[in-house]
């Protein structure tokens, strides 16, 4: 395999923000959702498919699936459980935690969207 130095400096440095585990503490729920700086295009691709269409609450919702983590690095909601999200849970917390998780992504503003 061929190496390229700029490719694999610019791997580097992104391994160096996505390893940093930001925490944010939700009250409502007893827990700490901890979260990635920085996210890949791969985790955000289906967020951003799901604004452009219009489809906001299922994107606030895939930003947590995708985003929330265990302290330990795992996934904290496995994608089937989106409908639990979409129908069980308090929206305002989930746009809450939403608007937390993006606050370093900025691909969009979760809270300027929930107000259109």
């Amino acid at each position: 395999m061929i190496s390229n130095p700029v490719l694999d400096k610019a791997i580097e440095h992104f391994k160096s923000v996505e390893s940093n585990l930001k925490e944010l503490h939700v009250e409502e729920w007893d827990t700490t959702i901890y979260y990635k700086e920085k996210s890949a295009f791969k985790d955000q691709s289906a967020i951003m498919q799901l604004h452009q269409q219009g489809k906001v609450v299922e994107a606030l919702v895939e930003t947590i699936i995708v985003k929330s983590l265990h302290q330990d690095g795992t996934k904290m909601f496995k994608p089937a459980e989106r409908i639990i999200l979409l129908n069980q849970v308090d929206p305002e917390i989930l746009v809450k935690i939403a608007t937390q998780l993006n606050t370093v992504d900025d691909d969009y503003d979760v809270g300027e969207t929930v107000k259109n």
